[in-house]
């Protein structure tokens, strides 16, 4: 029987994702063994403490086993974190000793949401891919550079290391892990017993743009206000980048180092927001809005909308306009 080893780290853990696949992989025993099957893996939740309090005390979790009892697992759940990061990781310099440990001796490591921020200073996804939650991807970039962070990705899947998007979406996660561990029939199982949408590898149309401005770079800042407050006009970034002491090529450098988009990306990205706003809160028409922030082009507005979403604009509408009105 396989081993596998749900963390409850020290401090600033999220209780959902750990109960969450604690629930799923015992569902998933369950199905493998009313069909005449073995049970596949020994669920354990592990740690270094004995207990460990969430919501000022309100809830507790108590791990099963302390990680110094564990020789070797097969499959290693880090759950997402609470905010404060850097708490996190230097209360856990044990367990992250731990992961690359079990790493090393052959066992797959999966991260949910901002879990990653763990792996990663376990030294696990340097010039590896991973996601996290697009809210602390600025974050992420800046403590750790080495990483090919994706945020647009939902699921990760590289070397035996997983990584997965925001929030609830590690629920995806478990399916995938499901599938690759048991078999397609009873990941269908699980996500009909708990009612999770099979198969979505994006997380692109749930991100809210506030603009990369974790930097230092005072000339790229004011090029990004420029660029936010043309938003309702057709922007020319030959324009915007004249107005600075550098040259156009300096120009586009800078911006792409300070914000990890060109500048005609990033007002792409603006726009969509503004757009997607609209879609969400009024009867406008697709075109209106389009007409609104400065598009023209008909064709190539849908292209940019769904670059940026992964979604056309008529299914954005109608998934997040209670009115549905195009």
């Amino acid at each position: 029987m396989k081993k596998l080893s749900i963390l409850v780290p020290e401090g600033q853990n999220n209780l959902s994702s750990i109960v969450g696949p604690y629930k799923i992989f015992n569902k998933a025993n369950s199905f493998w063994i009313e069909t005449g099957k073995k049970q596949v893996f020994d669920i354990n939740l592990v740690g270094t403490s004995r207990e460990i309090d969430f919501y000022g005390g309100l809830f507790c979790a108590r791990p099963q086993t302390d990680i110094s009892s564990i020789k070797k697992t097969d499959l290693v759940i880090i759950p997402s974190l609470n905010h404060n990061y850097e708490s996190a990781i230097c209360s856990n310099q044990v367990l992250l000793e731990w992961i690359k440990k079990q790493y090393k001796n052959g066992s797959e490591i999966a991260s949910i949401c901002t879990g990653a921020f763990l792996l990663a200073a376990a030294g696990l996804l340097d010039n590896r891919t991973c996601s996290t939650h697009w809210a602390a991807s600025e974050k992420f970039k800046k403590k750790f550079p080495k990483v090919n962070l994706q945020t647009d990705k939902l699921i990760t899947d590289e070397n035996g290391i997983y990584t997965n998007g925001g929030a609830y979406s590690f629920l995806n996660l478990m399916l995938y892990l499901v599938e690759k561990y048991y078999d397609r029939q009873t990941a269908v199982y699980c996500s009909k017993v708990f009612q999770i949408e099979m198969d979505r590898n994006r997380q692109s149309s749930f991100i809210i743009f506030k603009g990369q401005k974790m930097h230092s770079d005072e000339i790229v800042k004011e090029a990004q206000m420029l660029i936010e407050n043309e938003c309702y006009k057709k922007i020319s970034i030959a324009k915007i980048a004249s107005k600075f002491p550098v040259s156009r090529r300096q120009f586009d450098r800078r911006f792409i180092k300070a914000t990890g988009n060109t500048p005609l990306e990033y007002a792409q990205r603006v726009k969509t927001e503004v757009v997607k706003k609209a879609l969400e809160t009024t009867r406008k028409t697709i075109n209106e809005v389009m007409y609104e922030v400065g598009y023209s082009d008909e064709k190539a507005f849908r292209q940019v909308f769904r670059k940026v979403t992964g979604l056309s604009p008529m299914e954005y509408k109608e998934r997040y306009n209670k009115d549905k009105v195009i």
